[in-house]
């Protein structure tokens, strides 16, 4: 292994998890193979194709565990997608004419590159082994070892990915703020929007998160108006289950008219399908990123919905919060920093041993930590809306169980 070198990159959004990971790959190497040379990939897939890389000097190695106190990616990321070759052009990242797989592929070659750490989301992953093979089909043997970054926790078959219990808990600390807006203005209606394409499982463990751990901690005064009821969540709205509108309508009215307030939690990819229609029927364009999914700040659930609802409620004042952005860029938090522990040593563990994978609890084989086939690798994966702990929720809110729904990237 001593004549292997390895390279690192961390591609597509941000999650809590990847300066860590960054950290452990290079900690555990360090720890017990410190002559294998490491190059991090600048900004994701664009400096593996511009052949932009940081090597890891015994400095960097000596202070890899600074890593861990800090959120985002310090050596950069980016939304680029091998086989979008119009994309890539355009970027300027490839030249007219070039294949951005061979280009890639080339550069792992010149660099010497046999062992490649991917960290994130499955198009990262699943890119990631396509340039495998596509190497293979040349003679030239890459290992490709994901590590599986997502705060929605969407990844078939992985049970936990990195990152979504911080985000959960950091959005929750998001909420604990600004549901002080809620008497700011009589009949308020309070939008909290969670990050999430397709899959609820960030809007209702934030949701969970903010109930269990943050709701009440300071204390409260009823006689003077600082009551449970109006720091609550009232509602919880996600792509995987419907919501009959009118109805939840005339629930939260009657929470609005006694309480005052509302405050609604809606993940930000619930009713795109639809909104993403009336668009299109209207004429409007609706933007895509380069994997062409929609681009949810274009159409932005939680204002529709907040319009929609400010009217049925009668609310005098609505305000939208996206917790997103405070939350994918935060430090891992403990649990998150055991999980991430676990898989970059079995990431290291296997790229000593030959393996190729994406590191994650195997839902399909008992939960077990292992490097997981790329083919089986597929993002989307809908939350289940019938765990125990959000019908829990949701009893304790007093929403009622809308039907599932089939969603998908």
């Amino acid at each position: 292994m001593a004549s292997k070198k390895v390279g690192i990159l961390t591609a597509g959004g941000l999650a809590p998890c990847l300066s860590s990971a960054i950290g452990g790959l290079i900690e555990r190497y360090t720890e017990i193979s410190p002559d294998i040379e490491i190059l991090c990939y600048r900004s994701g897939y664009k400096g593996l194709l511009l052949g932009d890389s940081i090597k890891v000097t015994p400095e960097m190695r000596a202070n890899a565990h600074i890593l861990h106190r800090h959120g985002g990616s310090p050596i950069g990321n980016s939304r680029v997608k091998l086989t979008n070759v119009k994309d890539c052009v355009k970027r300027g990242l490839v030249k007219e004419g070039e294949d951005p797989q061979k280009v890639a592929a080339d550069q792992l070659v010149k660099d010497g590159v046999s062992v490649l750490h991917t960290i994130g989301g499955d198009d990262t992953n699943t890119a990631a082994a396509d340039l495998a093979a596509f190497l293979h089909e040349n003679n030239y043997e890459l290992q490709v070892i994901g590590l599986p970054k997502t705060i929605d926790n969407d990844v078939f078959p992985i049970k936990q990915s990195l990152g979504a219990w911080t985000a959960a808990e950091e959005g929750a600390k998001f909420f604990r703020n600004v549901v002080g807006e809620h008497n700011a203005n009589p009949r308020m209606l309070i939008v909290h929007e969670v990050m999430g394409r397709s899959c609820g499982w960030l809007t209702a463990a934030t949701a969970d998160v903010y109930r269990k751990n943050i709701l009440g901690d300071r204390g409260l005064l009823d006689g003077l108006g600082l009551t449970e009821k109006r720091l609550d969540v009232h509602a919880v709205f996600i792509p995987e289950m419907e919501v009959d509108i009118a109805a939840e309508a005339g629930r939260l009215k009657a929470v609005m008219d006694e309480h005052d307030c509302v405050n609604i939690f809606i993940s930000e990819g619930a009713g795109v399908e639809g909104i993403v229609k009336e668009m299109e029927a209207a004429g409007q364009e609706v933007p895509r990123d380069a994997f062409g999914h929609v681009k949810l700040d274009a159409v932005n659930p939680g204002k529709y919905f907040g319009e929609q609802f400010a009217e049925m409620l009668n609310a005098e004042k609505v305000m939208i919060q996206k917790s997103g952005y405070f939350s994918r860029a935060a430090p891992a938090n403990v649990d998150d920093l055991r999980l991430i522990k676990s898989c970059t040593d079995l990431a290291v563990q296997c790229a000593l041993e030959g393996q190729s994978g994406v590191i994650g609890h195997d839902e399909d084989q008992n939960n077990v930590l292992r490097a997981i086939e790329f083919p089986r690798i597929k993002g989307g994966k809908p939350f289940d809306i019938d765990e125990p702990w959000f019908g829990e929720l949701l009893d304790s809110i007093g929403q009622p169980k809308g039907k599932r729904l089939e969603v998908g990237h």
